[in-house]
């Protein structure tokens, strides 16, 4: 069932209090996003490779549990590693042929780690925990059952939006940034633990941001804030892109930091991720799927990040209503705002929701009716493609956090 409607109310810019949150590439709970998600791209290549379809596989279920170091100026050594488990469910054998599971989700995670992570050593710093196991027979049995298009192996709902607002950009852009190849050669003290906290009160946007500095790139306390200044300077420069769109914009970095107090009052890192020591991560806690935490919007509670690309509608929902939406917006015109609902039933294809909702706000002069048929219309599609979409969801092609 497909319902086209207006929505009622405001939208995201006019109202007076935006809140926006995005975790970056070293927070533990991006960690373990990434990483289960890359698991199960692994996995289903391994499964298309060699039987010519994707098995039933969740890899939903993971937890960064925090080590242990100690840092000083200059330097320091982990004492306790961190310790990485995956967990909840794969298949381990099909048609007499066995998968080695356990040694492609450790493999995985390990190159994960090396490509995005520049001060951990997969081999020493972390320690791996496999607590996959087989599936029940009911979700393994969807797998079996003819068809081009599986069966939902859950009833499960799904919110997407678009646009992004001013202040929902400028967060995801600045952490995107901070984490990019070009600012980490400048400031290659500056670890992959970012987080950007984005506070818009009317028309004046208050950005909040965490980033710790490496203990090995700084000598001193007095080196720690001459260079805590430099990267406040670059923030400021780069965020001016945006200036249009407020009329003010605060940055506020660390702000923990007190000077004085020697290590106490610095945020330092060892290897560039809090999970080091300080904090534990785990899957379904970080940004939803289009990169972002945003307050005044609709949330959904599955976590997308390792569940299965073809009958988990957790993932493949959470994704589609967001691609459907952006799609509205930029298709149809007189459309200012769009929200997307997809409802599934277990045990039903995934191309026939129980529900497909669209809520448009509308721009002022268009009704309605004017847009009602072209929008069920690019929905019907997009369910009807939603095979190939599911392959792309397999190979990695769009991100979930």
């Amino acid at each position: 069932m497909i319902i086209i409607e207006a929505f009622k109310g405001k939208s995201i810019t006019e109202q007076s209090v935006e809140i926006v949150e995005r975790k970056g590439r070293g927070h533990p709970d991006y960690i373990c996003d990434s990483i289960m998600e890359a698991i199960s791209v692994e996995l289903s290549k391994v499964y298309l490779e060699k039987f010519g379809d994707i098995l039933h596989h969740n890899i939903d279920k993971g937890l960064l549990a925090a080590g242990k170091t100690i840092k000083r100026f200059g330097g320091g050594r982990v004492i306790k590693p961190m310790e990485l488990t995956i967990g909840d469910r794969a298949t381990f054998i099909a048609g007499g042929k066995r998968i080695p599971v356990p040694e492609i989700a450790v493999e995985t995670a390990k190159k994960w780690l090396k490509k995005n992570l520049r001060f951990v050593n997969p081999e020493r710093h972390i320690k791996y925990r496999v607590v996959l196991a087989e599936g029940s027979e009911e979700l393994t049995d969807i797998f079996q059952r003819p068809g081009r298009i599986r069966l939902a192996n859950d009833t499960s709902a799904a919110v997407g939006y678009y646009p992004l607002s001013s202040t929902e950009r400028a967060v995801l852009e600045l952490e995107q940034y901070l984490n990019s190849e070009r600012f980490k050669e400048r400031f290659p003290e500056t670890g992959e633990d970012v987080k950007v906290m984005g506070l818009r009160r009317k028309d004046r946007l208050d950005l909040t941001v965490a980033m710790p500095l490496m203990a090995e790139y700084t000598g001193s306390e007095q080196e720690y804030f001459l260079k805590k200044e430099e990267i406040i300077a670059e923030m400021e420069r780069f965020i001016k892109r945006f200036s249009k769109d407020f009329s003010s914009i605060e940055i506020h970095y660390n702000t923990l930091d007190e000077r004085e107090r020697g290590i106490g009052g610095v945020y330092l890192s060892l290897l560039g991720t809090s999970a080091e020591d300080a904090d534990s991560g785990q899957v379904g806690r970080g940004n939803r799927v289009n990169g972002l935490i945003s307050m005044n919007r609709p949330m959904g509670t599955e976590a997308a990040a390792g569940k299965n690309p073809v009958s988990h509608v957790g993932k493949i929902y959470n994704i589609l209503s967001h691609r459907i939406a952006k799609r509205l917006y930029e298709e149809i015109e007189g459309v200012e705002e769009v929200y997307i609902l997809l409802l599934s039933r277990i045990g039903t294809p995934v191309d026939r929701p129980q529900m497909a909702n669209a809520q448009i706000l509308l721009e002022k002069g268009t009704g309605l009716q004017d847009i009602k048929e072209k929008a069920e219309e690019i929905i019907k599609k997009e369910l009807e493609g939603i095979g190939r979409f599911c392959l792309d969801l397999a190979r990695g092609k769009y991100p979930v956090c």
